[in-house]
């Protein structure tokens, strides 16, 4: 697990979204089980309390599961699945609408660049 960690937001919601990005691209499936707390903890090096307030997170948000002693496991809930992706989405294009917005580009312009620049990085995988 590899996790980059800015210095803006706080470290447990960036371990959040780091999951929702996980989720969002299947590499986490619904129902599989997470590393335990201290184990992210020693994984990420960052404090278990830390994970501990990623995961109440996570669990509050209905990302994960926890049932009694049992591993935490990502949620089974299609509905949560799919609104997650959509989530990242309406982000990504919010801040990118945001920091283009004075540059006053007409639309067409701006979604042809967008396509292409897209189009150029999926071909760089």
């Amino acid at each position: 697990m590899n996790v980059t960690f800015n210095n803006r937001d706080p470290v447990y919601l960036q371990v959040v979204r780091h999951f929702k990005e996980q989720i969002a691209t299947g590499r986490l499936a619904a129902g599989q089980e997470i590393p335990s707390r201290r184990e992210l903890a020693g994984v990420l090096q960052i404090n278990p309390n830390t994970v501990q307030r990623s995961y109440k997170e996570m669990e509050e948000q209905k990302l994960i599961t926890t049932e009694g002693n049992s591993p935490s496991r990502i949620t089974t809930d299609e509905q949560v699945l799919n609104s997650i992706r959509e989530e990242l989405i309406q982000e990504a294009v919010d801040s990118f609408v945001a920091s283009v917005k004075n540059i006053a580009v007409p639309v067409d312009e701006l979604l042809h660049i967008v396509k292409l620049r897209y189009e150029a990085e999926q071909a760089r995988k």
